[in-house]
């Protein structure tokens, strides 16, 4: 949907596709005062899905209980004609139809053997029957959006979760300050308190735009912490960089600045959710699992570890491999393993140091289904490859952690396996954008590949 669909001058048709409603199932509460069309092949295609043991069969119960909901007690004249939506306690705005199939298929444009063809035949039918009607496929493929295109159907995206039209213009998490940052601050006013040294720095317009638990990092060794900001001042906690770059954690030290960060945010208590995004290699996996199992083996601050991931054809496949949850989890979860082994790389035996830590501590593998309708109190929620989720499904498992739980999200917004997302459209994304400003919440974009010189040469040149 585009944004500026809400402010054509007449209403148009939205007729919406079956990725749109696993991408969002409240999504036709989002066009306002338009009509919305569900086609009969959307609701065949819902049905199909919402019995299956895959991470979209939530979604797509939900868009039929919220499509069951709106139409309520409507005959089917009532139906196909349009039943006015009903938004809280105002005049109903918009209206929601089941588009019902009219062809003739020795009329019809494209072969009808897949469902997408059908649904664009419906549409070019439906412009002959109806030319007053401005009507608009709304889709999550690029694809259908071309073929609907070629047969004359206008077809735009789903837009309205779309916080940001570049990924560029997403926070890093920290600003980077050529020179010194004190000669761009024309008025401070430090303070000491317990253990610790706070400044209060008058904006001005050299100083960058920035957000509240962002750092500021400059070249001569400066590291301040942003723990308030307003329109005319902030405040920076002082952060000594050589403490920082000698953090430790399960014997793990930082290698850079940012990393450094990173697992200064990972081990603040008062931190409830951490975002750390980078490149393949950049140490995202290993920082998180280092901090993780410091504090649930050593500072007993949590009492487990829950490890899960988004991975494209995961939820199809767990159900038929053999054994338990966790033993069907494990082949999917080998990054978490392999980081195991590179933090007792020295160890007499790696293997068996592996195999020690998995016994003693409290960690334990769950598919993203398992993860739905629970609460996890005092709880390490670990989560990889957030890049391939959608919005709807971030918000589902963020919600579930509890009291005393802290929620880390990993990703790559260049290594998106979901054919229905993009970087702009993913739900590490949306987090990203949402939680700019939330206190208790740290986003950190990680620097350079420290994997190896042949990893960082493959990142920059392949």
């Amino acid at each position: 949907m585009d944004k500026s669909a809400s402010r054509t001058t007449h209403p148009r048709l939205y007729v919406l596709d079956t990725n749109v409603l696993i991408h969002d199932p409240n999504a036709l509460l989002n066009f306002q005062e338009h009509h919305v069309a569900i086609p009969m092949t959307v609701l065949e295609e819902l049905d199909h899905l919402k019995a299956g043991k895959h991470s979209v069969a939530a979604e797509c119960r939900q868009a039929i209980r919220l499509i069951d909901q709106l139409l309520g007690e409507a005959n089917p004249e009532q139906v196909e004609q349009g039943v006015p939506i009903q938004r809280g306690k105002g005049a109903p705005r918009g209206s929601l139809s089941i588009l019902m199939s009219r062809l003739d298929t020795a009329l019809s444009g494209l072969p009808e053997h897949l469902n997408d063809n059908k649904i664009i035949n419906q549409l070019v039918e439906l412009q002959g029957r109806r030319p007053d009607v401005e009507v608009v496929l709304v889709s999550k493929d690029i694809n259908m959006r071309l073929k609907a295109r070629a047969c004359g159907v206008a077809a735009e995206d789903y837009h309205t979760d779309q916080l940001v039209d570049d990924v560029a213009l997403l926070p890093r998490g920290y600003h980077e300050v050529g020179g010194s940052f004190w000669q761009k601050v024309g008025k401070v006013d430090t303070r000491q308190e317990i253990g610790r040294t706070v400044h209060r720095v008058q904006l001005n317009g050299s100083l960058p735009n920035v957000h509240v638990n962002e750092f500021i990092v400059d070249e001569q060794g400066f590291v301040g912490w942003i723990k308030e900001v307003d329109k005319r001042q902030m405040l920076l906690l002082d952060l000594h960089q050589e403490p920082l770059l000698h953090q430790e954690a399960w014997g793990l030290k930082p290698r850079d600045i940012y990393q450094a960060l990173a697992l200064y945010a990972l081990l603040d208590p008062d931190i409830h959710l951490v975002n750390l995004t980078g490149a393949a290699g950049s140490g995202k996996t290993i920082l998180a699992l280092a901090a993780a199992i410091e504090q649930t083996m050593v500072s007993k601050r949590y009492r487990r570890i829950i490890v899960t991931r988004s991975v494209q054809g995961l939820d199809e496949d767990i159900g038929f491999l053999p054994g338990t949850e966790t033993e069907k989890m494990e082949p999917w979860l080998g990054a978490i393993t392999d980081n195991l082994e590179a933090l007792h790389m020295d160890d007499e035996s790696t293997h068996g140091s592996v195999d020690y830590i998995l016994q003693r501590v409290p960690l334990q593998f769950k598919s993203l289904n398992y993860i739905r309708g629970r609460s996890f109190q005092q709880s390490l929620i670990l989560i990889d490859e957030c890049q391939n989720l959608t919005p709807h499904q971030m918000k589902t498992i963020i919600t579930r952690a509890g009291t005393g739980s802290k929620v880390v999200c990993l990703g790559n917004l260049a290594q998106i396996d979901t054919p229905y997302l993009s970087a702009t459209s993913s739900g590490l994304t949306y987090l990203t954008e949402r939680f700019k400003d939330f206190p208790h919440g740290v986003h950190i974009t990680l620097q350079g590949v420290p994997r190896s010189v042949l990893a960082e040469y493959a990142e920059a040149h392949l």
